[in-house]
């Protein structure tokens, strides 16, 4: 009777070792099972992140609108930049020869001597200088400077002081035709036609800047090719 007891107790502990054995067993596989799980879960966002690499080097990437990009915030637009350059540099040129022609003293080609247009009544005139220093002298200092700062270059900025600058120097500058217009019409009694072309491309000038700072502030222009780059985009979205 005793051995039998004794059996029965040796079985039952070896059915509780077996047991025990069975669960640690099931509880490393659970724990390799979650650890794989959690494995391919970390392995997910890399594989995503070279899925869009590839996506976007084959040229399927998602795409902005050019809709959605709003034109104002990237300053004034390409064609004002240019234009105004443009102008600029003809009233550069303009300046130049009026500055030449005043040191040679010489007739300035095509423009008449009698009547309303006398160019040299005007350029001889005591109004044609201020300060004592001739007004080609500082017609041309002012478009060597404008010429400059209407540049495309300049337009692009990002200091605001440049932008604040040509808004002061077109104040200025039409300033300085508002006076220049009365002294020919009220105070000589005929006008030039180079100094005629210098007032518009001036006013001109005037124009466009106050147009830039009232449509786009005082923001740096749009830069070179975002007006083709932005078309090609929408052509291939």
């Amino acid at each position: 009777m005793t051995a039998s007891k004794s059996s029965r107790a040796r079985a039952a502990r070896a059915a509780a070792r077996a047991s025990a054995d069975r669960d640690t067993a099931s509880g490393g596989t659970a724990v390799r099972s979650g650890t794989a799980v959690k494995d391919r879960g970390q392995a997910r966002p890399g594989q995503a992140a070279r899925s869009q690499a590839r996506t976007t080097a084959a040229g399927r990437g998602p795409r902005t609108p050019v809709a959605e990009q709003d034109p104002g915030e990237r300053g004034p637009a390409l064609w004002l930049q240019l234009t105004s350059f443009v102008l600029a540099l003809g009233g550069l040129g303009v300046s130049i020869y009026l500055t030449i022609a005043h040191f040679t003293e010489s007739s300035l080609a095509g423009c008449s001597e009698s009547g309303l247009v006398n160019c040299t009544k005007v350029t001889t005139s005591p109004q044609s200088y201020v300060f004592g220093i001739p007004v080609a002298v500082l017609g041309l200092a002012f478009f060597v400077f404008v010429a400059a700062i209407m540049s495309p270059w300049a337009w692009q900025a990002r200091r605001r002081e440049i932008h604040l600058l040509r808004v002061a120097s077109m104040v200025a500058g039409i300033g300085m035709v508002i006076y220049l217009v009365y002294a020919e019409f009220i105070i000589i009694g005929s006008i030039c036609l180079y100094c005629t072309s210098v007032h518009v491309i001036t006013f001109l000038l005037f124009v466009l800047t106050a147009f830039a700072a009232a449509a786009w502030g005082l923001k740096p222009g749009a830069a070179w090719g975002s007006r083709r780059d932005g078309e090609a985009e929408a052509e291939a979205a």
